[in-house]
Order: C-alpha cells, then sequence, then structure tokens
C-alpha cells in the first residue's frame, strides 16, 4: 500500500468511529507500526485534518460540520424546492431539513432556524415569460409593503431586474 492510499485508508478508519481509537487498534487494522502511525497522524494533521489525540490516548476525527455559509445555502436551496418542487421533492426537501437540523450543534440550529434569504426571480423585462412578470409584480407589492411595514433594512428593488426581500 502507498503512503498516499496509507493516510487515506486511516482518515477512512478516523470517520467510522465517533470516539477516540487506540492506536494500537489503528495501526493493527492498517498493518503499520505506531511509529508509522504518529508519522502520519502528524503529516495530515500538517495538512489540515482535525485529527484530535495524541499517542497513549487514542485518535479521533471530528465530524465535519457546516460553516454559516453552507447552511444558508442549504437553507436557500431547500427552501426553493419545498415551495416549487413536485409533492415528492417538497417531502424530501422538508425531510432533508429536518434531519439536518436533527444533526447540527444548537447554535448552527439558530442559524438554520434565523435564515432570512429568499431565492430572488432575475428578469429582464424583454425575456420574462407573461406568468413569471406576474408573479415578480405581484410579489414585488407583497415584500414592499411588508418591508415597509416593518421598516425593513434589507430590502432592495431593482425594476425588472431583481427583487429580494429579507
Amino acid at each position: 500500500m502507498s503512503r498516499s492510499q496509507r493516510l487515506l485508508a486511516l482518515l477512512r478508519l478516523l470517520r467510522r468511529h465517533r470516539h477516540p481509537v487506540a492506536g494500537v487498534a489503528i495501526a493493527q487494522e492498517l498493518g503499520i507500526s505506531l511509529r508509522t502511525l504518529c508519522r502520519d497522524v502528524a503529516t495530515l494533521q500538517a495538512q489540515g485534518a482535525p485529527i484530535d489525540g495524541a499517542p497513549g490516548l487514542g485518535y479521533v476525527l471530528p465530524a465535519p460540520m457546516f460553516s454559516v455559509y453552507e447552511i444558508d445555502a442549504l437553507v436557500l436551496g431547500t427552501r426553493w424546492i419545498a415551495q416549487r418542487g413536485d409533492a415528492r421533492l417538497r417531502t424530501a426537501a422538508r425531510d432533508a431539513m429536518a434531519k439536518i437540523a436533527a444533526v447540527v450543534p444548537p447554535e448552527r440550529r439558530r442559524d438554520l432556524e434565523t435564515c432570512a434569504l429568499l431565492v430572488a426571480i432575475n428578469c429582464d423585462g424583454q425575456d420574462c415569460p407573461p406568468a413569471l412578470a406576474g408573479m415578480y409584480d405581484s410579489a414585488q407589492t407583497e415584500c414592499v409593503s411588508a418591508c415597509s411595514n416593518l421598516n425593513c433594512p434589507r430590502f432592495t428593488i431593482r425594476r425588472r431586474k431583481t427583487w429580494i426581500c429579507s
């Protein structure tokens, strides 16, 4: 097994476990010495792998977590699908968001619940289908009244280009 294959195998092994794994057990499963394991862990840590632990204590790779921007992207996409997809996709979008909410830490869950992003309609006025233009006009009217009632500071309208109300 080449070194790069061994490093990838080590990462895969650590991803399978939620709790620290003893170095002896890792070395035995990979067929390497403890010394090689320590060097491999140090190499991966130097490359940015968030491996926690130390010789004698065991090693663990924390579960990857979504950034605030990744959460915004997930919320925005699932909201869009939940509103505009067919019945099967709407259900899948709501189920996916529930699963994501169940696994993120509480401080990230607040980001899911308070995300105020909405999908914008882009329309240059010439290529805009009539149904979309009508939807644009009614949505713009609703956004203007809602945001003016709330003194919403994050509201912009560019006539026939984009409307955003968040």
